[in-house]
């Protein structure tokens, strides 16, 4: 069974017929994610299949996004780990110049568009297991005023978010999920639900508000008074325009409670790294973290530290999805289809940062528990390297697929990423295609 036709062995569209194109069509956007539709299918015949798979009106988003979270959950079950890193954010979609009916406006109002909200559930080694769930939705106007405004209450989407979280951990009882979100989800309703269903999962946000815990105090003035728990250190990598850099930071941790009008308040716990003696000219790098979890040392501080920083994987499946899938360049014609290829398209994304992650935390493994033996085969034929007789580990079929893809493998290079790897696996799977077809024009001789 390949590894779409395992990831939606649940999809249920009342027709299996319709259900083995969604899995060849999966399959096919996997092996091109950057190529148009019509690139990808590589014939009118196969191209038409796939506007019919997505104006089919029995092919649902949530269907197709339902087939992948059963898959997540077992993942979940499988891995036997004792936490997963359930992490929210939106990010917006620009459709500009696009005939798509149903978009809206953006930041700007020259931008058209929609925005996407995905749940990405990882482990604390930052393997992803998939995509629990998902928001979509685009802004509309008012008669009234006919102005841009949200069709919806668009904060509703972090208590929502943590709900479905919730009823997932009901599913998983034997893994502790714990909800994450960035400065959008310090929303006090949010830590309010999550008390009213007795905290089935964990949460962790990044702190926004100094609100009032008194009459006269505030939160950050009362964190201040705290007295330092640790330190930490680590090195922040390098971005564009930034060279890599030493961190230190002092941990501080307050537990309180935040008054809710009317109400019982809510207790909370905050931990604060701020960085010590930054470089002259540079704002310290501080994190404040607020969690329902009791913390009463260093270790659980640094816990709750380091599960905030896998929030970044968010961020790079969001590259993976435009970057490498180029989702904003889907050419459909209303946002209902749409929402389907985005679905599809996360799959894949998450499928390309399965890989990289798998090949960086089990090296080891044999390749042939991914690939099957054309593909890795073709990694060393392309770098024109003598093909092992024994099939090799999954980390060097890899970081062969990362060179082919422009990595250059320096020391000071690391590990190589997701776009290298999706860029050289693309260039195999044409490898791939070829010998196919040489061997078929070999059996018309």
């Amino acid at each position: 069974m390949s590894w779409a036709e395992m990831e939606f062995h649940n999809l249920d569209l009342g027709d299996k017929r319709i259900k083995k194109r969604a899995v060849k069509f999966l399959e096919t956007l996997s092996k091109s994610p950057k190529a148009s539709i019509p690139q990808a299918c590589q014939g009118w015949a196969e191209t038409q299949a796939a506007y019919r798979f997505y104006s089919n009106e029995n092919v649902t988003w949530d269907k197709l996004l339902k087939a992948h979270t059963d898959q997540v959950e077992q993942r979940i079950i499988n891995s036997e780990e004792a936490v997963i890193l359930c992490i929210q954010d939106t990010t917006e979609l620009n459709f500009n110049g696009q005939e798509t009916e149903g978009l809206g406006r953006l930041s700007y109002d020259a931008q058209r568009g929609m925005y996407l909200h995905p749940t990405l559930c990882i482990t604390p080694e930052r393997i992803p297991l998939g995509v629990s769930d998902a928001w979509m939705w685009s802004r509309g106007k008012t008669k009234k005023e006919d102005r841009e405004i949200p069709t919806i209450k668009e904060s509703d989407r972090w208590v929502e978010g943590y709900e479905r979280v919730a009823e997932m951990a009901e599913r998983c009882p034997q893994t502790r999920l714990v909800y994450v979100a960035d400065r959008e989800g310090d929303i006090l309703s949010l830590m309010a639900r999550a008390k009213a269903l007795n905290t089935p999962a964990d949460w962790l946000v990044r702190a926004k508000h100094n609100r009032k815990l008194s009459k006269d105090e505030k939160l950050w003035a009362r964190l201040d008074k705290q007295e330092v728990m640790s330190r930490i250190s680590f090195i922040k990598p390098r971005k564009k325009g930034e060279k890599s850099r030493q961190i230190q930071q002092e941990i501080k941790v307050l537990r309180c409670t935040f008054p809710v009008r009317g109400k019982e308040g809510i207790e909370v716990t905050l931990v604060q790294a701020k960085e010590v003696n930054p470089p002259k000219g540079k704002s310290p790098l501080t994190w404040r973290l607020l969690s329902n979890r009791i913390v009463e040392n260093e270790a659980q501080a640094c816990e709750l530290i380091d599960w905030y920083r896998c929030r970044w994987e968010i961020e790079m499946f969001f590259d993976v999805l435009k970057v490498g899938c180029k989702v904003e360049k889907l050419q459909l014609s209303s946002k209902e289809r749409i929402e389907k290829a985005l679905i599809m398209a996360m799959i894949v994304a998450w499928r390309v940062m399965y890989l990289m992650r798998l090949g960086r935390a089990c090296p080891d493994l044999p390749a042939e528990l991914i690939f099957d033996s054309l593909e890795w085969k073709s990694s060393y034929v392309l770098l024109e390297k003598t093909i092992p007789k024994k099939a090799p580990t999954l980390n060097t079929v890899l970081r062969n697929m990362a060179t082919l893809g422009g990595f250059l493998g320096r020391k000071s290079d690391g590990d190589p990423g997701a776009k290298s790897i999706w860029i050289g696996f693309q260039r195999i799977q044409d490898c791939v295609f070829g010998i196919q077809m040489a061997r078929k024009l070999e059996g018309l001789d």
